[in-house]
């Protein structure tokens, strides 16, 4: 398994066990360096757009003390919603690894799928490469097995 995709899994098991969110941490690498790494803080926050990818890029964003993260890539758990992969994009991101497609996440209660469809679907983006998908799956099946969860 990819180190820094291990870290993004690390990252969105503290965000399940402290009850801050979905199944998603996210880790941005400059130089093989981590810069951030965040996770879901959807429901400790009260904010929808706290998700694990937009959390790192405030932090790499204030840690480098730029918006423009050029140079940089992201580890996330699950492919990126519209409203992070946006964010990505903006921020000059240069490559997306993800582990979790997003039927896998249609799977487990989330509707990025639906979102993605009405801002007129996902363009094949080269910036957007899989790996890692069954060690986050088995993220997905643990925080699947949570009883009285919010989803968000």
């Amino acid at each position: 398994m990819n180190k820094f995709m291990a870290i993004a899994i690390d990252e969105a098991r503290k965000g399940i066990i402290s009850g801050d969110g979905g199944p998603f941490g996210a880790v941005i690498v400059k130089n093989g360096e981590i810069i951030a790494q965040a996770h879901n803080r959807v429901l400790a926050n009260h904010d929808a757009t706290c998700h694990g990818e937009m959390e790192a890029i405030r932090q790499a964003s204030k840690l480098l003390n730029t918006f423009d993260l050029s140079g940089c890539e992201l580890y996330t758990t699950a492919e990126p919603c519209p409203m992070c992969l946006s964010a990505c994009l903006w921020a000059n991101i240069q490559k997306i690894y993800y582990g979790c497609s997003m039927l896998d996440t249609e799977q487990i209660g989330f509707r990025d799928k639906k979102f993605d469809a009405l801002l007129g679907g996902r363009k094949d983006l080269d910036i957007l490469v899989q790996i890692d998908r069954d060690a986050c799956l088995k993220l997905f099946e643990e925080y699947n097995n949570i009883k009285d969860k919010t989803i968000y």
